[in-house]
């Protein structure tokens, strides 16, 4: 019996390795397509970014102090950094509030817990630009402008500095919350003043806007602005074009505000993820979305990229390859084309949203597959008018429900990536640094940047390549990183360079608008 038994227990292990086996060789055998893609071509050039949404305190709590936030803010961003993002969106303008110091808005209630108008005793979004560049990361603020407050907030929750209670003419009530009153011209040049103030003051490379304009419909509730268009909107016969001119107007006020400002700031807008279905327009997308950005929130995106009033857009494709109702590839080609149709008039980056906080949480079971988000950015990788994608948001990639973000770290943002240029608005090219020094030390190779330059780079790429000979530029495996310029005078360190090897380090410098110069200062050890 002893015997018999032991011959069993061989066969049985022979079996579990054997399963092992081809299961193993079956979970290769799912993924090679994505692995290729990831290890063929790395993107030089591709938006990661990562919202970091403070309504509600979503990805930031409130109450920290000075040195808490700070910390909180450098460990967000080294995680962020380690798994190559090169942007974070920062929510700075939540609730017709600041996260930042300013004479047209209050602190927000949800940097420290307390009566909105209570000051931190330091600055949130400053910290938070001044860490990210000295990451290399750009800093895009993020803004709300017309929500006023969030469900179940009274006007009383204000602060008396808050431009809602100073103009209560300003404000409408729809359903549970507070707007402010897109169809006025005192509203539209608070907002302009608002952004220009933000833009004059701080070191952002954009702002940014999300997809809430007019809010979204309330079944047997009319949004409450039938005077405002009884005196304002006389040259429309339709309520629902006047709102549309509402937003187009105001975008490009905002748009004309940030250029005449500082004209290297980019202007983005992260919209709902469909303009119009096919069965109400012919030209819309073939989905059957239950709100849309043309009829329900009166943002006309189309408009926007057909004028040029923005530098990118973000749709928020927010589903699926599978789901039947607004698949993913679907609209992945719609937003392309239109892109792709304007491009030769007024160019302007797309990137796409996607839905991180749906992996593993969601009703379409799709979701449940930990490769639905990783195939999507293959997707628009291979796509050839899409420059990238926005996380949403923070605390999802985070979780790393079903160990998506893993895939996406380990295959798809493996190396450094730049951020897309947007050439159209200034594409004369900088000049190479003036010096650069390479010396071997202890942690790595310190690299020292000088720029005599009358106009100053924003940003440098540094390249390294093995032994002494130069490899290709545009591969982005050959990409240390992307630093900052620091007042002429730029320091980095490269601690993953081995001290028992040799190699040829070339620095390009990179203009506000994100073009490389043609030359490169070149220094072989």
């Amino acid at each position: 019996m002893l015997f018999k038994d032991r011959k069993k227990n061989v066969r049985m292990k022979k079996c579990s390795w054997l399963v092992w086996i081809l299961t193993f060789v079956l979970c290769m055998s799912l993924i090679p397509s994505l692995s290729h893609a990831a290890e063929s071509a790395p993107p030089k050039r591709e938006m990661r970014a990562v919202w970091i949404a403070s309504v509600q305190n979503s990805d930031v709590k409130a109450g920290m102090n000075k040195t808490q936030y700070t910390t909180w803010a450098r460990q967000t961003l080294d995680s962020l950094k380690a798994n190559k993002f090169n942007t974070v969106i920062f929510q700075v303008k939540p609730t017709s509030d600041a996260w930042y110091s300013s004479k047209l808005a209050p602190w927000s209630a949800y940097i420290t817990g307390k009566k909105q108008g209570t000051s931190p005793g330091y600055d949130p979004l400053q910290i938070m630009i001044t860490e990210a560049h000295s990451r290399g990361m750009e800093l895009h603020a993020w803004i709300n402008p017309y929500r006023v407050t969030m469900p179940g907030e009274t006007l009383k929750n204000l602060s008396s500095q808050n431009a809602a209670r100073k103009h209560p003419g300003w404000v409408v009530k729809y359903g549970k919350q507070y707007y402010l009153n897109p169809g006025l011209p005192e509203v539209q040049d608070y907002l302009v003043s608002s952004v220009k103030e933000l833009v004059q003051n701080y070191d952002v490379d954009a702002i940014h806007m999300d997809d809430y304009f007019y809010p979204y419909k309330i079944k047997n509730e009319t949004f409450p602005d039938q005077a405002a268009f009884k005196k304002y909107g006389k040259s429309f016969k339709k309520i629902e074009d006047w709102r549309r001119n509402n937003v187009n107007q105001l975008v490009k006020k905002i748009y004309s505000t940030i250029k005449t400002t500082k004209p290297y700031v980019q202007f983005g807008i992260s919209p709902f993820g469909v303009w119009r279905n096919q069965s109400i327009d012919k030209t819309g997308s073939a989905t059957k979305a239950g709100v849309n950005n043309y009829d329900d929130l009166y943002a006309d995106t189309r408009t926007w990229i057909k004028e040029g009033t923005v530098d990118y857009i973000t749709p928020q494709i927010y589903w699926s390859k599978k789901l039947a109702a607004a698949k993913y590839g679907t609209l992945l080609n719609w937003w392309s084309n239109e892109v792709k149709v304007y491009a030769k008039t007024h160019p302007v980056n797309l990137y796409i949203g996607v839905a991180d906080y749906k992996v593993g949480q969601d009703s379409d079971p799709a979701w449940k597959n930990k490769m639905e988000l990783p195939n999507q950015i293959v997707s628009n990788r291979a796509d050839r008018m899409t420059k990238g994608q926005m996380h949403f948001s923070l605390k999802s990639w985070k979780k790393n429900s079903l160990g998506y973000a893993t895939i996406v770290k380990q295959q798809l943002y493996k190396y450094p990536s730049l951020t897309p240029a947007f050439s159209w608005k200034d594409a004369s090219q900088p000049v190479k640094p003036t010096s650069v020094q390479v010396k071997k030390e202890a942690a790595g190779r310190k690299i020292v940047i000088q720029d005599q330059a009358s106009k100053q780079p924003r940003k440098y790429v540094i390249y390294r390549f093995a032994g002494k000979t130069l490899g290709s530029y545009e591969d982005a495996r050959n990409i240390v990183d992307v630093v900052y310029n620091t007042k002429g005078k730029t320091v980095f360190l490269d601690k993953s360079a081995r001290s028992d090897r040799t190699y040829t380090y070339s620095v390009k410098s990179v203009s506000a608008t994100g073009i490389e110069s043609k030359d490169a200062f070149v220094i072989k050890e």
